[in-house]
């Protein structure tokens, strides 16, 4: 009998995709360097985007990797009508305890950035009050007092005589450092910061047993708490993930926003331009990346030095650009008017233009390819804090001491100086930028209301009540390479304008809005409708206001502690006609911040995912549930028109339970007509 053969199948490898530039961004500019990216072989995240897809029992929240004994997967199979859910993993967890565990593993790893980012910046602030740091200085001590105020510190003494004088600035600054620290790691008592919220909804924290003990010690029981074998109560795990969002939320991001402003200045509106275009072929292009302010608040002030600007003149450029990258580069915007580059989604094609001399970063959202895109140009890639590094040999690590800031800053911009002459690559710079406005805070939104003696929050609510205002959304959060750059930040914020809701932004949603136009007075008049267009008008303020960087989000939580404060539109956040979107989210930071805002009593619509679809009671009990124990809740909406409008249906649900439904015209009244109330 004759041996049989079998014919050798040899599998070539699979060709690689690569993105459409078109349907990757909707931004001019980013269609143009992905297409240049592909014409010279550079892979950028859009093309690992068409070659790599999402697990599907990932998404759906429902994969447990806790033990060596998994991963487990459980996928969502049936319909929950359709009988008891029956699946387990080894262990016997259930989806409903698998999907709380991951949901809470992301919130402790978003607060852990977000709070981690603050001991820093109060360690900075800690060597400034001890007089070890001469780079900084207190440049807002109005701040100061507001937040020694806020800390319990006392701002003035009583003298001998039984008067009040005013304490030392120097004794305030120390204590302020000193219990600012302390909020980390306190062995007692509760998160300082938790009474900055409406009483009534400290009294609801209280009532639930969620005020925060500490910011570290919240993030460190979560991680205890999704050990495999210890809690298995899907509502147990959410109040402990609910402690440490309200310790990110109220604690380590809202200490971050306050001690960065004491040292480097509140923000005031100050005008820009966002966008690749702002880079400059005949200048050094420095582009900061990253999240914390610490160092780029020295390059800054290095980059804008005679000493600095003679010597690039020298190397043959024009001058020193720079540009910002993700919530380091809007830390430099609301502060110095330095233009921002791009989002989240375009640190690899600031490289692509060829003109990048120096890349610059920090913490969090720095893709490691951008070291595989640096080496096909000739870039200077420069990392600068001690938790991260890269394992590419050609980044640059310079570890920024702020004992020396200064010395660390000069020899960075040095650096990307002398780098400009060898530039290898045709330089391409897109043309595409746009002027925006940011730096708003509650301060400034104070006095843009009412002035320097009256301002207030009132009249923002004065414009909710009569309608011309409908309500106001919280829009924030990051690109996501899973569905079209920028198109559902703008769609959804472009919707909520023409319905009347000014929206407050942070992050790279600000970016977005600033790219496409959308942070300027004038663009009140295009996509408003009347009342939000007329209100802008009158004021000078765009429709959508830029609060900053995401540990800002803290801003948008004290304006609308300050709306409640006003009075008129109920006793609580829950109350107000407010609704939050993330259309874009992609880190666990945007989870513990919208797990905040919902647990402030904000209605919180996520886009593009949601990491517990596959677990459907458990889900339900964050999209339901927990509007009625905060008044908050989360939701889930992909397409960003019906994103929009259900937070519009919220914010209208909101008006109708204040008796605010109908708008209201002002009535001019004359003598007469007073008298007649009176008479009443």
């Amino acid at each position: 009998m004759a041996e049989e053969t079998k014919e050798k199948v040899v599998k070539t490898p699979k060709e690689k995709k690569v993105a459409d530039p078109v349907a990757a961004s909707m931004d001019l500019a980013t269609q143009i360097m992905i297409k240049r990216a592909q014409e010279l072989g550079v892979e950028t995240i859009f093309d690992r985007a068409e070659n790599m897809k999402p697990c599907n029992i990932g998404v759906q929240g429902t994969c447990c990797k806790n033990c060596s004994m998994g991963p487990c997967r459980l996928p969502l199979t049936k319909s929950v009508e359709d009988g008891p859910d029956e699946r387990k993993g080894l262990c016997g967890a259930t989806a409903n305890t698998i999907a709380a565990r991951n949901f809470a593993r992301m919130v402790a790893g978003g607060a852990s950035a977000h709070s981690d980012h603050g001991r820093c910046v109060a360690e900075v602030f800690m060597a400034v009050a001890r007089k070890e740091s001469n780079d900084y200085k207190i440049k807002d001590p109005q701040k100061l007092l507001a937040v020694a105020e806020a800390l319990g510190v006392a701002i003035t003494v009583k003298t001998d005589d039984g008067k009040e004088a005013d304490r030392n600035i120097d004794e305030i600054t120390l204590e302020v450092a000193e219990i600012a620290l302390a909020e980390w790691g306190k062995p007692e008592g509760e998160l300082l910061y938790a009474k900055r919220a409406p009483q009534p909804l400290y009294e609801k924290w209280k009532k639930a047993g969620v005020i925060p003990r500490n910011i570290d010690r919240e993030i460190v029981e979560i991680m205890h708490r999704t050990h495999m074998g210890v809690d298995q109560d899907y509502k147990n795990i959410v109040k402990q993930c609910t402690r440490a969002a309200i310790a990110d939320g109220w604690g380590g991001s809202m200490l971050a926003t306050d001690l960065q402003d004491i040292l480097f200045g509140t923000p005031y509106p100050v005008q820009s331009e966002a966008n690749l275009g702002i880079m400059k072929e005949d200048h050094v292009n420095l582009i900061i990346h990253g999240h914390e302010p610490v160092l780029s608040e020295m390059l800054v002030a290095a980059a804008q030095s005679k000493e600095m600007i003679d010597y690039a003149k020298s190397m043959g450029a024009k001058g020193i650009q720079l540009g910002g990258i993700c919530c380091t580069g809007n830390e430099m915007l609301q502060r110095h008017g330095v233009p921002t580059a791009g989002t989240f989604l375009q640190q690899e094609l600031a490289i692509i233009t060829g003109a990048c001399d120096a890349m610059v970063v920090d913490i969090q959202c720095i893709m490691q390819n951008i070291a595989n895109v640096a080496k096909c140009f000739h870039t200077k890639l420069i990392t600068t804090h001690p938790i991260a590094r890269m394992e590419q040999d050609n980044v640059i690590h310079i570890e920024f001491d702020e004992h020396h800031a200064m010395d660390d800053a000069k020899r960075i911009v040095r650096m990307a100086i002398e780098n400009f002459k060898n530039r290898r690559a045709e330089v391409m710079i897109p043309r595409q930028k746009a002027t925006q406005i940011a730096g708003f805070g509650v301060e400034s939104i104070k006095y843009h209301l009412g002035g320097t003696f009256r301002g207030d929050y009132y009249t923002l609510n004065d414009n909710i009540i009569n309608g011309r205002i409908r309500g106001i959304a919280g829009v924030v959060g990051c690109n996501n390479a899973r569905t079209r750059h920028n198109e559902g930040h703008i769609l959804v914020v472009k919707e909520l304008i023409k319905n009347d809701v000014i929206v407050l932004t942070t992050g790279c949603n600000g970016i977005a809005c600033a790219m496409e136009g959308l942070l300027t007075p004038e663009t009140a008049a295009v996509y408003c409708g009347p009342g939000l267009a007329e209100v802008c008008e009158t004021v000078g303020i765009p429709p959508v206001l830029h609060l900053g960087s995401c540990v800002d989000n803290s801003r948008i939580l004290l304006a609308a502690t300050e709306v409640v404060k006003a009075g008129g539109l109920g006793k609580d956040i829950s109350d107000i006609p407010v609704a939050g979107s993330a259309p874009e989210w992609m880190s666990e930071k945007a989870i513990s911040i919208g797990h905040y805002f919902v647990t402030a009593g904000v209605y919180t619509v996520f886009g593009v995912t949601f990491p517990t679809s596959g677990a459907p009671v458990f889900e339900k009990y964050l999209f339901e549930d927990l509007e009625k124990i905060y008044g908050g809740m989360w939701d889930f909406e992909i397409d960003p028109i019906k994103h929009a409008h259900k937070m519009i249906a919220h914010i209208d649900k909101k008006r109708k339970a204040l008796g605010i439904d109908k708008a209201r015209d002002r009535v001019l009244m004359d003598m007469a007509d007073r008298m007649k109330l009176e008479a009443v």
